[in-house]
């Protein structure tokens, strides 16, 4: 039964989706600019940010003090602290740029929504649990998404121009997540493309794509790499031109799997809700590329100053150059990235950057059995009353630690039924409020997943 409004929200999308289309060939061509015209390009970027965001945003022009927006550099933002990830939640309707929108009412559009959806002002409204664990609300605007479509696909379509014309999309599946809308780009207007949702139990996974026979392959890293184990089992008889990674660390076991199985270029990618794409691979040399143009990284010490590419970095602020709904300037992701040296044989000037470490979400193994730490952050990411959790694994099943409102039972049913779907029927799962959650004295980051 197809969801209310699913109709009309589809009409809308698809005109969003022909922009997007209209605007790949323009960021394809962005890949083999020099590095001082990407450099040009994102100063002018810059600019043009920092002045909306001072006019637009409270939060921000307290933050810019003296700092002039019309001739900003990306050295000048030094001058700005911080931008952390609990301060951007609780600063939201001073952060946020659109008049008549603040947070209860993207509430209200993620407590109402059946299927994802545009509100009258053309913004997609998403929620996450993210990497850690402190649940966020976003906002995207019309352009924005445009840009960070682009983004996610501009490689491959550099690799494949027609592009593959059926594509199976292993991503949540439906909202509040962003990942569905992002990935769940055709090629064409003639191009189709089935969405499977990632966490269903794998036997169905597999069954949809059998049935699906897809010319290409985007989604979470580790269904599609137990997909390509399928394969080379003789379970599964697909044969993909081309795979696309993304929302989970891709491991070396998943790697070598999907180049054992179908020998395909890898597109894999880094990214957030809040900055949207940072990073993916051209599918030919090492890491990833920054996407230099739309995004400014800096690798900064304790104290939030930028530190040179071959010294240690505490961690990684991110600004997203198309983020006017609700701007991230000088976020810290919380991710740790090394820069890789030299040119890269795909012959681009975008700078690159080894796999992501930070972020890396260990998974749980009882015995045999494998539950990945999805499988929680699906339940615990996403309800409104939950505002911090950690994850303890037990023996038997987890312990769970949530900062909050919700009712505990209640988390816990779903989590047992969650887990049940992952291969794990009769976990043993304990669920506490706490006042707050124990950080790392060192960096005051949050273990978001404790293993045995």
């Amino acid at each position: 039964m197809a969801h209310p409004g699913h109709a009309a929200y589809e009409r809308l999308r698809a005109a969003h989706l022909a922009a997007v289309r209209g605007a790949l060939d323009d960021h394809v061509a962005r890949l083999d600019w020099s590095a001082e015209r990407i450099e040009s390009h994102r100063t002018e970027r810059l600019r043009a940010l920092l002045g909306w965001a001072r006019e637009r945003s409270p939060f921000h022009a307290a933050r810019m003090g003296g700092l002039d927006p019309a001739t900003a550099t990306v050295a000048d933002l030094a001058a700005l602290p911080p931008m952390l990830k609990g301060e951007a939640q609780q600063e939201w309707d001073a952060i946020v740029t659109v008049p008549g929108v603040d947070r209860a009412a993207a509430e209200r559009v993620l407590a109402t929504q059946e299927w994802f959806g545009y509100t009258p002002d053309a913004l997609q409204v998403f929620s996450s649990g993210g990497s850690s664990g402190v649940r966020g609300v976003y906002v995207w605007g019309w352009e924005q998404f445009v840009t960070l479509a682009c983004l996610a696909w501009r490689w491959q379509r550099r690799a494949d121009p027609a592009g593959p014309e059926r594509l199976a999309v292993l991503s949540a599946g439906g909202p509040p997540h962003a990942s569905t809308p992002l990935f769940d780009v055709p090629a064409s207007a003639s191009a189709s493309t089935v969405v499977i949702p990632a966490a269903a139990p794998f036997d169905e996974v597999l069954a949809a794509a059998r049935v699906a026979r897809p010319a290409a392959l985007v989604g979470y890293a580790s269904v599609i790499g137990r997909l390509a184990r399928a394969t080379l089992a003789g379970d599964l008889d697909i044969r993909p031109a081309r795979v696309s990674t993304n929302s989970e660390p891709l491991t070396e076991e998943d790697r070598e799997a999907i180049e054992n199985a179908w020998g395909a270029p890898v597109h894999n990618l880094w990214g957030s809700t809040e900055i949207g794409v940072q990073a993916v691979g051209c599918g030919i040399g090492e890491g990833l590329h920054v996407c230099a143009d739309e995004v400014i990284l800096e690798r900064v010490d304790a104290v939030g100053r930028p530190v040179g590419p071959d010294e240690p970095a505490v961690r990684t602020l991110a600004t997203g150059l198309a983020g006017y709904a609700f701007p991230f300037l000088r976020y810290d992701l919380g991710d740790d990235v090394t820069p890789l040296p030299g040119p890269c044989p795909c012959g681009s000037a975008m700078p690159r950057i080894a796999a992501v470490a930070g972020r890396r979400d260990d998974d749980f193994r009882y015995g045999a059995l494998v539950v990945p730490a999805s499988a929680f952050r699906l339940v615990l990411g996403v309800d409104p009353r939950i505002s911090e959790y950690q994850v303890h694994q037990t023996r038997a099943g987890a312990e769970v630690l949530v900062v909050g409102s919700p009712d505990p039972a209640a988390v816990r049913a779903a989590l047992i039924t969650e887990l049940a779907r992952f291969g794990f029927p009769g976990a043993v799962v304990d669920v506490r409020l706490v006042d707050r959650i124990p950080r790392n004295a060192a960096s005051g980051k949050l273990a978001r997943f404790l293993p045995l």
